[in-house]
């Protein structure tokens, strides 16, 4: 299994977020004996994530999407009201595209499917741990050559450009979505407010006639603008 040498750095802290148990120690042996990580947590449903991670900090949380009584979107909607500066990857089984963009857009920032192999997993940890963002087997920073769906009908006439025409904070805001930034980690970044980071990005879709975050982070990356 891939895994980094072991080093003298604090291990990175982890939550694991499924109603499996089995599924539970499983990711916990494979994270701790690569030296890397420590599980210092676990919950079993949504609800319970939301306060396991408020309560430990933990840099990242390995998350369920299908869980009962509370699913891993409605931990994510209930994450974003809570203090926490946790790296949120969905550990799925099963998940579709208006899934991803909802996961996405609630500020998780890796999807692994669980057939993935162990080593996409750590890959996917190390990446948003980095600031980026891991979807399937891939980091967006990677799709730079993948094929990106093309505004189908540009909804601004300035789509034609080879800059879309989007404008300097415009482009510096893309460039925040390609590193997984959230928008209050945005607005902190480039001293806006929030909504003022929302009405830029409802700008920029309108411009390159994306749908999501994901789609707009690929599309960024396929044509050099960020």
């Amino acid at each position: 299994m891939p895994g980094k040498p072991r080093s003298s750095k604090p291990p990175v802290r982890v939550v694991v977020a499924d109603d499996h148990g089995l599924f539970r120690d499983a990711l916990r042996i494979l994270l701790e004996r690569t030296g890397e990580f420590q599980v210092i947590g676990e919950a079993v449903d949504g609800r319970q994530t939301a306060e396991v991670v408020e309560r430990l900090q933990p840099d990242v949380v390995l998350l369920d999407l299908l869980m009962p009584d509370c699913s891993g979107l409605d931990a994510l909607r209930d994450l974003a009201e809570r203090p926490h500066r946790a790296h949120i990857v969905l550990v799925t089984a099963t998940i579709d595209r208006e899934e991803i963009a909802a996961a996405l857009q609630l500020g998780a920032r890796g999807i692994v499917m669980k057939e993935a192999a162990s080593g996409a997993l750590i890959e996917a940890i190390r990446t948003v741990m980095s600031g980026g963002l891991w979807v399937g087997d891939t980091a967006v920073p990677q799709m730079a050559a993948a094929p990106v769906p093309a505004p189908a009908r540009p909804r601004s006439s300035q789509a034609g450009r080879g800059d879309f025409g989007l404008t300097p904070r415009e482009r510096e805001i893309l460039t925040a979505i390609t590193e997984g930034m959230s928008n209050k980690d945005i607005a902190e970044r480039l001293s806006l407010s929030e909504q003022t980071v929302k009405h830029h990005l409802s700008s920029i879709f309108d411009k390159t006639g994306m749908s999501s975050r994901l789609e707009l982070a690929m599309f960024a990356v396929r044509h050099g603008l960020t």
